[in-house]
């Protein structure tokens, strides 16, 4: 019998001693991608009961549904969580986990709330849209707000790492990047959705809609004294209530605001605060700032 060829197995194990990249369970146990993915298809299933599943769910039987569904997906994600907190020792008993997932749990009325002025916001927007049903069923911005904003919560409670898994689990389905970080109002609708990236530490008010390609972004990244990123900076634009942002554009800066009811036009390139009302357009190749209460017709149609 011939003998296998070892296909570099000596130099492929000595570079996990070089360069690491693994999971071991000993020295790091990290939390699981597959596991995180899991629940998060599990979460949509209790946020939309019957929506997520291959058939509708039988009278009667939501409660007992809900209770197994939230069971199990709150005790695999807790071990991801714990799993999380306990990076670079994974035996330290820290007894955070327990607490963050208690919170988790309480906001999970609240987030379907939020989620349900979601979809009416698409509702009121979308002309294409024809029922609310259908925006639940086929519009990619509610998978990604919806664990969004179920990711937020881990987030702000100060669960490491799975927050961001979670998100970037919904980017892989969505084309949409919203980092967990951001703080986002009621009736928020990105129409089309695809490009879209949200920062992490935007500010975004009630009745917000954002288009395909727009970025709320980091104008720069301070640097230490050697010459390292500096973390935890305010770093992304703040946009108020009732601001329309078209496709393509792009704002940057962690001083940038966008004033409550303006709009922004497609492709527009901003790095500096606008007042409320405003219109912000190119004419011809200059960057105009014009107040909407003088100007009709302001409105445009995608």
């Amino acid at each position: 019998m011939d003998k296998l060829p070892n296909w570099h197995l000596p130099e492929l194990l000595a570079s996990y001693g070089r360069f690491g990249g693994t999971n071991d369970r000993n020295a790091h146990n990290l939390p699981s991608k597959r596991a995180v993915g899991r629940a998060c298809d599990d979460l949509l299933q209790i946020l939309f009961p019957g929506m997520h599943d291959e058939d509708a769910i039988l009278d009667g039987l939501l409660p007992q549904i809900t209770a197994e569904r939230l069971y199990s997906v709150m005790r695999r994600l807790e071990e991801q969580v714990r799993r999380s907190i306990r990076m670079g020792n994974p035996k330290q008993v820290t007894g955070k986990t327990a607490p963050i997932m208690e919170k988790f749990s309480r906001a999970l009325p609240v987030v379907r709330e939020l989620l349900q002025t979601d979809v009416e916001a698409a509702f009121e927007g979308d002309p294409s849209a024809l029922s609310r049903e259908e925006i639940i069923l086929s519009f990619p911005f509610v998978e990604a707000i919806a664990i969004q904003r179920l990711a937020h919560r881990l987030y702000r409670e100060g669960a490491p790492v799975v927050p961001r898994m979670m998100t970037e689990w919904a980017h892989a389905r969505t084309g949409i990047d919203i980092h967990p970080g951001a703080a986002i109002g009621s009736h928020f609708f990105i129409d089309h959705g695809t490009g879209v990236v949200i920062g992490e530490t935007c500010r975004i008010g009630n009745w917000v809609k954002l288009y395909h390609g727009v970025t709320l972004g980091a104008r720069s990244f301070a640097k230490d004294d050697a010459g390292h990123i500096v973390k935890g900076t305010k770093r992304h634009p703040d946009v108020h209530d009732h601001v329309t942002i078209y496709p393509n554009s792009t704002i940057l800066g962690g001083e940038t605001v966008v004033g409550e009811n303006s709009t922004i036009g497609a492709n527009v390139f901003l790095m500096h605060s606008v007042p409320p009302n405003s219109l912000v357009v190119y004419e011809g190749s200059q960057l105009s700032v014009l107040d909407k209460s003088r100007r009709m017709g302001d409105e445009f149609s995608i």
